[in-house]
């Protein structure tokens, strides 16, 4: 059984696309939403970094911090982030220890091929690092009404 709302959120130190190491522990004190995707620049992937984007100031309003997490390179995120004008940070989780520790790295399979691969999970933590929600039908359009709608409650 896997990372449930209520559980401690895993801590994780990794770097953004600048090369700065990012800690959880350095949100201490704020919320936070964690969210795994599987390959920058790709439909599904674009279509929730950019609806992310497009409502950026409502979750600062509501005082979130938002971190994206895949296991592109730096420098596939950097052009991600350059395309799109993505106004938060992406981890490069290239040792896949993010997506692990937080049990989103799973079997996958298209077309009759299994391969390993990140599921779009999202991650709502709270002030105290700790699990608020857990958000694993992700709808790429409309993921911020998701998130707002069930942190509401």
């Amino acid at each position: 059984m896997g990372l449930q709302a209520g559980d401690s959120a895993p801590g994780f130190s990794s770097k953004d696309q600048d090369g700065k190491v990012i800690n959880l522990s350095d949100f201490k004190g704020k919320k936070v939403i964690l969210y795994f995707y599987p390959k920058d620049d790709t439909p599904g992937c674009t279509a929730q970094a950019c609806n992310l984007r497009d409502n950026y100031d409502a979750l600062l309003s509501k005082g979130y911090q938002v971190l994206g997490v895949s296991v592109d390179d730096e420098k596939s995120h950097t052009k991600f982030i350059k395309k799109f004008d993505l106004p938060f940070p992406l981890l490069a989780d290239t040792d896949h220890s993010i997506v692990e520790a937080y049990g989103v790295w799973v079997e996958k399979s298209m077309y009759g091929r299994t391969y390993m691969g990140t599921a779009r999970t999202t991650f709502v933590i709270d002030e105290n690092g700790i699990i608020e929600e857990i958000i694993e039908k992700v709808d790429t359009k409309n993921h911020t009404d998701q998130i707002l709608s069930k942190t509401a409650q």
